[in-house]
Parts: C-alpha cells; sequence; structure tokens
C-alpha cells in the first residue's frame, strides 16, 4: 500500500502538568467504585513502560519515514509518548501510597517490555506497538464520547488526566500504525500480532486487577464486591460499540482513520486547551 498519502494531523507535544495533593483523592476515587478504581489504578501502572516500550518501537523506524507529512507525526507522538509516561509516574506514586499496587505492576510491565526488546524482531515490536495503540484509542474515543464514562470519573485531578490523554491518544493514533505500513509491515504479521494482543493482554489486566483488589479491605465487603462487579456489566467501556471497534482491526485493509475523529478532536481541544478550556491552567 504505498500508494497511501499520509492525511494533515495534528500531532503536537503539550507542556503539561497535573498534581495529586495528598488527600486530594479519595480510597475508590473512580465515583467510589471498587472494581474500576483498581483497574483504573492498573492501567495507570502499566502505562509508563509501555509508552517507552511504544516510544522505543517508533524510534527504531524513524528514519525510514519519507512521507512529508508522517515525519512531524513521528515527533510528536514521541513526545507526547514521553509526556504521558511522566504524567502517569506521578499519578502512580500517589496511588502507591494510597494501597494500589502500581510499584508491582510497573515492574512486572518493565520486565516483559525489555524481554520483549531483546527476544523479538524489531518489526513485531512495532506491530504490538501498533496493536496496543489501538486499544489505547478505543477506549480514549469511547471516554471522549460517552457522558457515562465521563461520569464516572467524577471531577478529580485523574479525569482531567484522563482527559487530556485520551485527546492525545486520540490524535495520534494511526502514526505508530502509519509508520508501520510505510516501512513494510504485513498485513499478515499486524493482524497475527493483534490476535497474540489479545490473549495476553486482557488476561494481564484482569489478573493485576485481582491481585490488587485481594490488597484492599473494602474487597472482603462482599455486597459491596458484587454490586461493584454487577455494575461491570453495564460498563460504557464494555459496550458492544468498543468491542466492534477493537475487533475491527482484525478485518485485511483496516486503518484507524476509518473511524474519524476530527469532530470529536476539534470539539475536546476546544473544551480544553481553548481560550477558556478547563486545563489551559495545566499548561507549562
Amino acid at each position: 500500500m504505498t500508494d497511501y498519502v499520509v492525511p494533515v494531523r495534528n500531532v503536537r507535544t503539550r507542556r503539561i502538568a497535573f498534581s495529586y495533593p495528598t488527600g486530594g483523592l479519595s480510597r475508590h476515587y473512580v465515583q467510589g467504585d471498587l472494581v474500576m478504581s483498581h483497574a483504573v489504578a492498573v492501567l495507570s501502572a502499566m502505562f509508563p513502560e509501555g509508552e517507552d516500550f511504544f516510544v522505543r518501537a517508533v524510534k527504531r523506524y524513524a528514519d525510514r519515514v519519507t512521507d512529508p507529512e508522517l515525519k512531524p507525526q513521528v515527533k510528536g507522538f514521541i513526545g507526547q509518548e514521553v509526556t504521558h509516561g511522566r504524567e502517569h509516574r506521578a499519578l502512580n506514586d500517589r496511588l502507591r501510597e494510597m494501597g494500589y499496587p502500581t510499584r508491582l505492576v510497573d515492574r512486572f510491565t518493565h520486565l516483559l517490555m525489555i524481554r520483549t526488546d531483546r527476544l523479538v524482531p524489531d518489526r513485531f515490536q512495532l506491530a504490538v506497538t501498533a496493536a496496543l495503540e489501538h486499544y489505547t484509542a478505543t477506549v480514549a474515543e469511547r471516554l471522549l464520547t460517552s457522558p457515562e464514562a465521563q461520569e464516572l470519573l467524577g471531577d478529580t485531578e485523574v479525569r482531567s488526566m484522563l482527559l487530556w490523554h485520551a485527546l492525545e491518544e486520540s490524535e495520534h493514533k494511526a502514526v505508530a500504525f502509519d509508520v508501520y505500513r510505510q516501512t513494510g509491515g504485513s498485513e499478515r504479521l499486524r493482524i497475527g500480532t493483534m490476535y497474540l494482543v489479545n490473549v495476553l493482554f486482557v488476561p494481564i489486566v484482569v489478573g493485576f486487577t485481582a491481585l490488587s483488589l485481594l490488597g484492599d479491605r473494602a474487597s472482603y465487603n462482599p455486597v459491596r464486591l458484587v454490586r461493584s462487579l454487577a455494575a461491570l456489566r453495564h460498563s460504557p467501556f464494555l459496550a458492544r460499540i468498543v468491542l466492534e471497534h477493537l475487533r475491527a482491526y482484525n478485518h485485511s485493509g483496516f486503518h484507524p482513520d476509518d473511524y474519524d475523529a476530527a469532530d470529536l478532536l476539534d470539539r475536546w481541544k476546544t473544551e480544553l486547551f481553548g481560550a477558556e478550556g478547563v486545563l489551559t491552567d495545566h499548561l507549562k
């Protein structure tokens, strides 16, 4: 697909910082939901090492990118991912102080990513990056489109940080994919890699969420635990549209831009960083 023309995308690095003062978050900060609070903590703990892996995977192929539109997008992708990792580390430190096992999850992710670096080809690492970027973009765009998903996060600093992260994940959702495709990545490897990611990623997240719950005294209240687990059936992040979006990656000829998010991005860039944006005071 060498005739594909990369569209103009504004993938920019924002200098931003969030703070989590002691006492600023309740123990179960996702609107009091037990399971979701632990699940978000686990995902946050996986992000820094995961983002570092993505950056390394894309950097290895950056000098092979010749498309004049894609080159600056790669630079923006790297800048955004580095910033995401830094901000999630700050959140993870605060969550660890609150009793979440973010350090354990971070160390596991580090070992997994480093071993992947050493044991598998660079092309496969880039395919993994493109696959996981589809996961993050799918969840991000669900957060940005679903009032129910936004409501789960209340009005805490975690909500602000995740909305910013979601905006940028949607902005750069096609960058790693385009680097993979424009540097000779095959459809067979791309799709096969996603099947492997599906087999490994979800069980890892579920397993660490269960482990995290075991360390929380509130989990031993059977009524509260059952109610929280039951609520997952109606979670906006497990809606059919999310699952369909994830599965679309396995179709031959798929591209992240098949899901046009231009209007969504315009709306949230204005809401978060416009003249009266709610996060303009977070920019450095």
